[in-house]
């Protein structure tokens, strides 16, 4: 019999994560995606990017993914010193 790993994350945590998708979504859509940050890629790739109150919220964000039609690409959470580097702007 294994064990399962253990983790040093509290999965119902909030968290922030980065959820990409291929096909390109218009900022209408924002509302729909709970404030998420909508990002357009030039690949054709949209990034969505919030806070995710539980595990369960997250599932539901990834309802809506599927429940568009597009492709889920990945699934990120993005630790606190990563989200910050991402919001500088050059």
């Amino acid at each position: 019999m294994t064990t399962p790993p253990e983790s040093t994350e509290d999965h119902h945590q909030p968290g922030r994560y980065e959820i990409c998708i291929k096909g390109l979504l218009d900022n209408r859509w924002s509302n729909w995606f709970e404030g998420f940050t909508i990002t357009r890629e030039s690949n054709g790739e949209t990034r969505l990017t919030g806070q995710v109150t539980d595990q369960a919220a997250l599932h539901g964000l990834l309802r809506k993914v599927r429940d568009l039609g597009l492709p889920l690409i990945s699934v990120n959470r993005i630790e606190s010193h990563q989200a910050d580097e991402s919001d500088v702007k050059p």
